[in-house]
């Protein structure tokens, strides 16, 4: 499994292709296949990448947690699942990200990819430097979530 560090600033062509940058590709195992799911974030206005290992493993959490003869938990997987779609990264470390989910959250020309952990993030770069200029909120968040009696995070 990968862990994604880092964000950059990448353009999209007219056809919606980003090219993924090397530092990426490089936190990428070398088994691992060049296949991808882009979805929606759910609590976010972005997209998400996930590679194909990480979307198997939180495919595996779910189907553990779901009765899919549960009205709810049908509900829930529906909207998990809208708007998904594989993609591959081409020779040129490009990937075709579709136009509908571009659209959804507001993606033009230009975007950020931010990796998160086993993930990236692929956000429009107005709505990126938006909540980034968030940092009082963020150091309250660790605070919260992350402090301890010595202070380490």
């Amino acid at each position: 499994m990968a862990t994604f560090i880092g964000d950059y600033t990448c353009k999209v062509d007219a056809k919606g292709r980003v090219t993924l940058p090397s530092a990426f590709k490089k936190q990428m195992p070398a088994a691992a296949m060049d296949k991808f799911v882009v979805k929606k974030d759910i609590f976010e206005k972005c997209l998400v990448l996930f590679p194909m290992d990480e979307w198997d493993r939180q495919n595996s959490i779910i189907r553990s947690r779901i009765n899919p003869y549960n009205k709810e938990h049908s509900r829930f997987l529906r909207g998990f699942y809208k708007g998904t779609a594989e993609i591959v990264l081409d020779a040129s470390n490009r990937i075709l990200v579709p136009r509908r989910l571009l659209d959804l959250v507001g993606i033009d020309n230009e975007v950020v990819l931010a990796g998160q952990d086993g993930k990236i993030e692929i956000w429009s770069r107005q709505k990126y430097d938006e909540q980034a200029g968030e940092a009082d909120n963020f150091a309250l968040l660790a605070e919260k979530i992350m402090g301890d009696a010595d202070g380490n995070i």
